[in-house]
């Protein structure tokens, strides 16, 4: 029996289970199938297949098989929803506007309601969005105090402002006719009409102007006879009147009908009146504050607040102004009680039931005047960026932007606005935020009052007669003639123990300055430097010393004022890091008592209590802390806010006796000290080094005094290196204040919120600018000389232009035109290298000025300034007849002939030469000459001043005035530099060779080369006119010289008036070009959705808009857009890092792509602003910081990771808020809920701890 064999079969594999597997996508996921088979997956072989066409698809199912359309299919086609009936809601209509209201009928005198009257009320549709009058209804509650971007702002004051009827019913170019009146005699457009009756018609009615009687002039048959019999007639003068009647003329090219009336035939001319003198407007009147008010208690019997004290003269004047709702601009030193003005304006507006607004340049003085205030009368609130206390009360005090934004965006609060008042009205200086004040200032409406009050200035009536004229109100100007505290100035070169007492009196408190004082300090400086070997800058006169060497003088310093009791001190210190290293380096001094100390320490616990743990440990609280048990502060902008104000709060107390601060401590903060001291006279004003201006000086050492407690304010001057030359001391300490300047710029905000409104016009908003009032405040000066130039050029008789003078118009602008093209070409000589070196002594010029006419002169010196130079020249002229300038007259040229024209026709004396010694500008030289003369200047202008003096000696003796040759000769040099002039002026009538610009100067500029061609092709027409052949071409020619004369005066007087005389209007174009290319307005200027957009942002309006449009935030996580946007509000520039996130990394370079983009879209419109210079103004070097700190990080951690201030980074992430909050609104604005709530979330982690803690000021 066979065995039978056992088979062994290999394992199964995979691909014999009854399984498939199955990739899923490309998620690397499979599954597994009950079905055998190789792996596969989801994924399709070869190409991705293509998409059918979308046109052939519809083809297909609707038009080529549309029996799948469910057309008959009607189970779906009706519902029906149960609607629960309420009848009642149809009578819940809006109501209807009321056509009328109550007026009360007082009695005149006592004010007593005798009744009411019903009054029709007009124009009750008007809303916030269509109208700009203050009859328009409220807004809504929740906008009543912000305002709202999309509402209209209302009327500025001291505008024309339309009547409603006519803004309702007219457009710009819609003309009212009368049908009723009229209409068949006067067309629309004139003020006159036609009278259509025959010859011999009785008079036309007044008003009316006779058709025959205009007709009657012309000859419509005359033609060739009668012009060959005028060319024929002796003299030239033609029997007919048609030239002499106005109707001839062709009728000028005019911009309106009114231009083109015609004007009755008049055949006597009465003789025009000479214009009386337009009355001269004063709109600022200054006030005389060195009476006393006696009789103030009597015309205010009940004021509306009274001080524990008696005001001063210069604030009785004020109260009495504010009870008459007068404006007034205070102009007082500092510590002379301006506050006492602006506390009496708001007791009268509680009294009156109406509000008042309180501006001040920073929000530190908001805070701390809403303290003061509080105190005084309770009903105050506070809006700044970032607080909103109290906004119902009567007086609100915010910043000057939040109150620039609430007239833009039509807030109701300015219906009860009685005053405003601007505190520190020289911050208007401010280049950055100084438009702001001049925005402001324009926008208030004409019931509200203003009251400015400022540091002494010296053109405050200039300041005070501009905003009279933009307000048409005149404004009261007050200012104190001293100091309440006068103030001694003194020089301190000590620096140590023994050299204490070298304080030297450089300026008394009468305003003497002091050499004796000055030369002693420098002698004592000398002294010590000889004695020890010290250089104290000798080697290098701008070396300041180092740490050590300045904690010495200090030491000594202090020690010295501690002994004389003139503490406490201020120390203006021009530096962060020196405020910080100075009051660090005095570890040894102790100013404080121990119940001081205690008292300090109680303050700091209290104020420190509300800050968390980690905070209060930070090391610049410890280090502040530390300086202030010692009687010692720190105050800048690197500083902690709530540190500065504790800072503030201890000094004002008295606790605080050195006080270590930069400038903005001068600005902004209101408090004085016994003794400031000036750390240095140097300063970086960001570019350069250089000295302080009187001004700056002026504000800084005006903290010196308190008044009521110190006799005089001392102030020192510390000379740790040498001596300031005296010169600089001199034109520091006793020069002027600045003075008020317009920093006037346009920006895209204050475009796109005018333009949105049809009513307001950007070119008003530049005409009533500070910039443009020196050119503006003669207008009506200059529409009165229009008007008489209008009357005039109506008198004037018509030149006779047939004939040979066809051409005299041409003729007589041909030579305008080479006098404009050589004057043009003989200033890029004048100003050329060349062109002033040929004029040195001894050349021969032609001079044309005002005295002389193409006369010969030669060069006898010129000045060393090349700022204005001054050639002093002898020059040719007639023997005087009298010596008298005004009997003289100037020189004034006849009929110019084409030799006079083409060539310089010189001077050539009629009688006896004789010569003078003038002094000329450069543009008094009309052409250079070839010629050079040999000349000794000096000994002829030594003769001539002798001659002149004796001539004055003359007269002062009383013998005759002239002196005759024999008596009085010139000397030989004098006369043959005379005799070689004359003698050259009588060789060359048409004047000597001169100096080709092009050949001889070397002049290659492009205007030069063309206008010499141009001149030369002028020449060769005015050689070839015909109107000079015509022997009436004199007399025709001085009749349209005079005429042209009016016409060019009245066109100059037309361009001052118009719009288009204003400097900024080519930057006013170009911007608008931006916003058009970029799509914020359209062709016709209407603001679109973009540009509505922009107006709710504070700041970088186009870069935040674009990128809301172009979705760079949506996609980021609000921590992440927080941090992109600290580049657009940060200050302190830095580098970004290496740790950022990749998403920070390509935010950061998406800003700076958008920023780029609208760069060059600015210079590409022509704006001066480079593509680097906007692009350099983001500062990216906090993206990390502010990443970080929205994410939670403590703040004492996130000290460590930037080498910035911790007061800078404090700010830089309030600033941050303020922009995320003016974001929200407008992606509320746009549409975009997403962006608008990511913006919010931004706040809310921006908003926490230390950073946003409430200021000590509001609690």
């Amino acid at each position: 029996m066979m065995e039978t064999e056992r088979l062994v079969l290999p394992p199964p594999g995979p691909l014999d289970l009854p399984l498939r597997a199955v990739e899923l996508g490309c998620t690397g996921r499979w599954a597994l199938l009950n079905e055998p088979g190789a792996p596969e997956s989801t994924l399709p072989h070869g190409l991705p297949p293509c998409a059918p066409d979308l046109q052939q698809e519809a083809e297909q199912l609707f038009l080529s098989s549309p029996a799948w359309l469910p057309l008959h299919g009607l189970e779906h086609s009706t519902r029906k929803w149960q609607r629960k009936m309420d009848p009642w809601s149809l009578f819940a209509v809006l109501g209807a506007p009321v056509p009328s209201d109550l007026q009360a009928q007082r009695h005149p005198t006592t004010g007593q309601i005798l009744g009411y009257k019903e009054v029709l009320l007009e124009n009750t549709d008007l809303s916030a969005t269509t109208s700009l009058s203050l009859h328009r209804p409220p807004g809504p509650i929740s906008q009543s105090l912000w305002g709202n971007p999309t509402q209209y702002p209302f009327w500025p004051g001291g505008m024309d402002e339309p009547t409603i009827t006519e803004m309702s019913t007219q457009e710009e170019a819609e003309e009212e006719i009368d049908f009723e009146k009229d209409l068949l005699t006067i067309p629309p457009g004139f003020k006159k009409g036609v009278d259509f009756a025959p010859k011999d018609h009785p008079a036309p009615a007044p008003g009316l102007l006779s058709l025959s009687r205009l007709l009657e002039p012309l000859d419509l048959g005359g033609g060739d006879d009668d012009e060959r019999e005028a060319v024929g007639q002796p003299g030239g003068t033609r029997r007919d009147t048609v030239s002499a009647s106005p109707c001839s003329a062709p009728l000028a090219r005019a911009s309106s009908l009114e231009d083109l009336v015609l004007k009755e035939v008049s055949t006597v001319v009465s003789p025009s009146e000479p214009p009386k003198p337009l009355a001269q407007e004063q709109w600022a009147i200054p006030v005389d504050v060195t009476s006393p008010v006696g009789d103030f208690y009597r015309l205010i019997p009940q004021p509306a607040f009274q001080w524990p004290f008696e005001p001063d003269v210069f604030q009785k004047q004020a109260i009495l102004h504010l009870e008459r709702h007068d404006s007034v601009f205070v102009a007082a030193h500092t510590s002379a009680g301006k506050t006492v003005v602006a506390e009496y304006a708001i007791a009268l507006a509680q009294k009156h039931m109406t509000r008042t607004v309180y501006t001040s340049p920073i929000k530190a003085l908001s805070n701390q005047k809403f303290r003061d205030f509080r105190n005084t009368f309770g009903d105050v609130g506070l809006l700044t960026g970032d607080v909103q206390l109290h906004p119902e009360a009567s007086c609100l005090i915010m910043t000057t932007e939040i109150l620039r934004s609430m007239l833009y965006s039509g807030s109701d609060v300015i219906r009860d606005l009685e005053w405003v008042i601007f505190d520190e009205v020289h911050y208007i200086n401010d280049a950055e935020r100084g438009v702001v004040w001049e925005e402001v200032l324009i926008m208030l409406p004409d019931h509200v009052s203003i009251i400015l009050l400022s540091a002494t200035v010296p053109n405050a009536l200039e300041f005070a007669d501009w905003i009279g004229r933009l307000k048409r109100r005149q404004i009261y100007v007050i200012s104190t003639v001293a100091r309440p505290v006068p103030l001694e100035h003194y020089l301190f070169t000590g620096n140590s123990p023994k050299t204490q007492g070298e304080l030297f009196l450089l300026l008394d408190s009468r305003g003497t300055f002091h050499t004796k004082g000055y030369y002693a300090a420098v002698e004592a400086k000398k002294d010590r430097m000889s004695k020890h070997a010290q250089t104290f800058g000798a080697k290098q006169p701008t070396h300041q010393g180092g740490p050590a060497q300045d904690r010495g003088v200090y030491l000594s310093l202090l020690a010295s004022l501690r002994t004389r009791a003139q503490l406490p001190v201020v120390v203006f210190t021009f530096s962060r890091g020196r405020c910080d290293e100075q009051a660090s380096g005095l570890t040894s001094l102790d100013l404080t008592t121990s119940s001081e100390k205690s008292e300090i320490h109680l303050f700091l616990q209290r104020c420190l209590a509300r800050l968390r743990g980690s905070d209060r440990q930070l090391p610049q609280v410890l280090h502040m802390s530390e300086l202030l048990h010692r009687g010692l502060g720190v105050h800048h902008s690197g500083i902690l806010p709530i540190l500065k104000e504790i800072v503030e709060m201890l000094f004002s107390r008295g606790l605080v006796k050195v006080l270590f601060a930069t400038e903005t401590f001068a600005m902004g903060v209101n408090m004085p000290a016994r003794t400031v001291v000036f750390d240095s006279m140097r300063k970086h004003d960001g570019s350069t080094f250089r000295d302080l201006l009187p001004g700056e000086y002026v504000q800084m050492a005006g903290r010196a005094g308190r008044r009521g407690l110190d006799p005089t304010g001392t102030v020192i001057l510390l000379c740790k290196g040498r001596v300031p030359e005296m010169v600089d001391l001199h034109r520091m300490v006793t020069g002027k204040p600045s003075q008020l300047q317009s920093q006037f710029r346009l920006t895209y905000t204050m475009i796109l919120n005018l333009l949105r409104v049809d009513a307001l016009r950007v070119e008003d908003m530049m005409k009533r600018s500070f910039s443009e009032f020196p050119s503006r405040k003669d207008s009506k000066a200059h529409e009165q000389a229009l008007d008489e130039l209008t009357k005039k050029l109506v008198t004037l008789e018509e030149p006779d232009l047939t004939g040979q003078l066809v051409d005299l118009p041409e003729y007589y602008s041909w030579g305008e035109e080479l006098t404009e093209t050589r004057s043009l070409i003989q200033q890029r000589v004048i100003e050329s290298v060349n062109g002033l070196k040929s004029l040195s002594a001894g050349r021969v010029v032609v001079v044309q000025s005002r005295e002389h006419h193409n006369a010969l002169g030669v060069i006898l010196q010129v000045s060393s300034n090349s700022t204005s130079r001054v050639f002093t020249t002898l020059v040719l002229c007639d023997k005087p007849m009298s010596e008298d300038p005004q009997e003289r007259g100037s020189a004034s040229p006849g009929v110019p002939y084409p030799d006079d024209l083409v060539g310089f026709k010189l001077f050539l004396p009629e009688g006896p030469c004789d010569h003078t010694v003038a002094k000329l500008q450069p543009r008094d030289v009309a052409a250079i000459t070839t010629k050079v003369f040999r000349v000794n200047g000096e000994k002829i202008l030594e003769d001539f001043s002798k001659r002149q003096q004796l001539k004055f000696k003359s007269e002062m003796l009383g013998r005759p005035l002239f002196l005759g040759r024999d008596h009085d000769p010139p000397s030989a040099a004098v006369t043959t530099v005379v005799q070689e002039l004359l003698r050259l002026a009588q060789a060359h009538p048409a004047g000597p060779p001169t100096l080709d610009p092009v050949n001889d100067l070397q002049l290659k500029d492009v205007s030069v080369v063309e206008g010499g061609l141009r001149a030369r092709k002028l020449e060769e027409l005015i050689r070839g006119a015909q109107c000079v052949h015509s022997p009436r071409f004199p007399a025709q020619y001085l009749k349209l010289r005079e005429r042209m004369q009016v016409q060019k005066e009245m066109e100059r007087l037309r361009f001052l008036l118009s719009d288009q005389s204003l400097l900024l209007l080519p930057e006013y174009h170009q911007r608008v070009e931006v916003l058009r290319t970029l799509g914020y307005v359209d062709e016709a200027g209407t603001v679109k959705l973009a540009g509505r957009v922009a107006c709710a942002m504070s700041s970088h309006e186009l870069l935040l808009t674009e990128l809301m449009f172009d979705n760079a935030l949506s996609a980021l996580r609000p921590e992440e857009i927080a941090a992109l946007l600290s580049g657009l509000v940060c200050q302190s520039p830095g580098d970004t890092g290496e740790q950022l996130p990749s998403t920070l990394k390509q935010g950061v370079d998406r800003v700076r792509a958008v920023a780029k983009r609208i760069g060059e879209v600015q210079v590409a419109c022509g704006l001066n602003q480079t593509v680097e210079e906007f692009v350099g103004e983001l500062n990216f070097g906090l993206v990390g910081v502010v990443y970080e700190w929205a994410q939670g990080m403590p703040f004492s951690e996130l000290a460590g990771l930037s080498g910035t201030p911790e007061g800078l980074v404090v700010r830089c992430i309030q600033r941050l808020a303020e922009m995320c909050r003016s974001l929200r609104g407008a992606a509320r604005l746009v549409g975009e809920p997403v962006l608008g709530a990511k913006m919010e979330t931004a706040a809310t982690l921006l908003r926490r701890d230390i950073v946003f803690a409430a200021s000590l000021y509001t609690q």
